[in-house]
């Protein structure tokens, strides 16, 4: 049998495909990737306009990130996280220059799940109380606290588990379709004052969790106003904030992290994917000083095996350090107002562009099948049974042209390396501008 053959076939057989029926799954061999490119095993490029799954933030192949990585496997690949070693204090130090103030202890383990499985234990223990209100367009993860708390379909095979985990849904900060029926700025942010409609007939709250900005779900971008009052509600309560910036952190919205465009300090800040930009995986819990503080007296409720893992831990201060030296805040707002406009100059081409949103480099074509009625191309009850869906004909005609972007359900998320070039950007829409021309078709 050909090799690459071969391992197309012992994967699609033998290891199971995510979020999706098993029948049909044939996944394309990829044997290199550098900068903004992949190859696959025939030898053609593909560029990657959505950062894999928006974390390849520094792009593929940054050799000094490699070489922190590489470096650590031969000094010291693991150790019990009840030790310390240089890289730990190193990667904190690290964090402690780029993190937003106050958030200055944390706890690491492997990945974005995994640092909401974490702050939520961490916020019950803090508070003494349970429940968690979380968001329907949301995700926070696959394990069973996290996927308790995803709003979207992927959270209906473990439906039981909310319950179980004391996790209840509030309205999203949608405008394009907003689920109270109101229209910003008259609504007066009636989607944050319903969060405080419900912790006030709840009991036993103990925190809020929200992306800043939607990711998977539709790059939604909340009303300005939005995290600022959803501060000032929680804090009135004694109610934890919880941000999740697993995808919107490291650079992605042209900042740091996404809450500091609207000045918001969270309790809780979640990350995971840029902060290595997925050369290991990494998850970080951020708490604030007061909880901190809080762990000195009591138990702290968490642990296992690979928390503080020195190589994954390797890769952080060398990716701050390269965002640095790259200047990739200030690169990813100018490329994301160019690719901005791309995306506006198609949506004025295309009827079938709802609504183009994002900041930065993190932006999404949401896709409508009537631009008057909103009428969306598919729904995730179709995702989730496993229906042909129009968006998939749209990624398959721009990988096949040589261009990978994530589609969901009815949108596009545009989220490419923060390195990535006007001409790569130029290329990239060229090929979705053929892409929606050959759906209206």
């Amino acid at each position: 049998m050909n090799p690459a053959n071969d391992t197309v076939e012992i994967t699609r057989k033998n290891t199971y495909g995510t979020w999706r029926k098993q029948k049909g799954w044939t996944p394309l061999e990829i044997v290199r990737a550098e900068g903004c490119t992949f190859t696959d095993a025939a030898g053609k490029d593909y560029l990657d306009f959505s950062s894999q799954l928006v974390c390849s933030n520094l792009g593929h192949s940054n050799r000094a990130v490699a070489d922190a990585v590489a470096e650590q496997v031969r000094r010291l690949p693991y150790l019990n996280p009840s030790f310390t070693l240089a890289v730990r204090a190193e990667a904190t130090r690290a964090l402690l220059g780029v993190m937003p103030p106050g958030l200055d202890k944390f706890f690491y383990s492997t990945s974005g799940t995994e640092a909401n499985e974490a702050a939520f234990k961490i916020a019950r223990a803090y508070t003494g109380k349970r429940k968690i209100i979380s968001r329907y367009r949301s995700y926070h993860g696959s394990t069973a606290g996290s996927i308790a708390a995803t709003g979207d379909f992927r959270r209906w095979p473990a439906e039981g588990s909310s319950k179980a985990e004391g996790v209840i849904f509030a309205p999203d900060a949608y405008c394009y379709r907003c689920p109270l029926k109101q229209t910003y700025p008259a609504c007066d942010l009636a989607c944050a004052d319903y969060i405080e409609y419900m912790i006030a007939h709840e009991s036993d709250v103990a925190a809020v969790i929200v992306e800043p900005i939607v990711g998977t779900n539709g790059v939604i971008v909340p009303p300005d106003g939005y995290l600022p009052r959803l501060r000032e509600v929680t804090a009135k309560h004694g109610v934890l904030l919880i941000l999740d910036e697993v995808m919107t952190g490291w650079g992605r919205t042209g900042e740091w992290f996404a809450a500091n465009h609207w000045g918001v300090v969270p309790d809780i800040l979640t990350t995971a994917k840029g902060s290595t930009a997925a050369y290991t995986p990494l998850g970080i819990t951020a708490t604030s000083r007061a909880i901190a503080e809080h762990f000195e007296e009591h138990y702290f409720p968490h642990g296992h095996t690979y928390e503080a893992h020195p190589v994954s831990l390797a890769a952080v201060p060398a990716a701050v350090a390269e965002y640095r030296r790259l200047d990739l805040m200030k690169r990813s707002r100018e490329m994301g107002e160019y690719l901005g406009q791309k995306l506006r100059d198609l949506q004025a081409k295309h009827p079938s562009v709802g609504e183009v949103r994002g900041m930065g480099l993190f932006w999404a074509l949401e896709l409508v099948r009537d631009r008057t009625t909103r009428e969306p191309l598919n729904t995730e009850e179709d995702k989730f049974r496993g229906r042909p869906l129009a968006i998939d004909n749209i990624t398959r005609f721009a990988l096949e042209r040589g261009i990978y972007v994530m589609g969901w359900v009815s949108h596009l998320v545009i989220a490419p390396p923060l390195i990535v070039t006007r001409e790569e950007i130029d290329r990239g829409i060229a090929v979705l501008d053929a892409a929606l021309a050959q759906l209206e078709g």
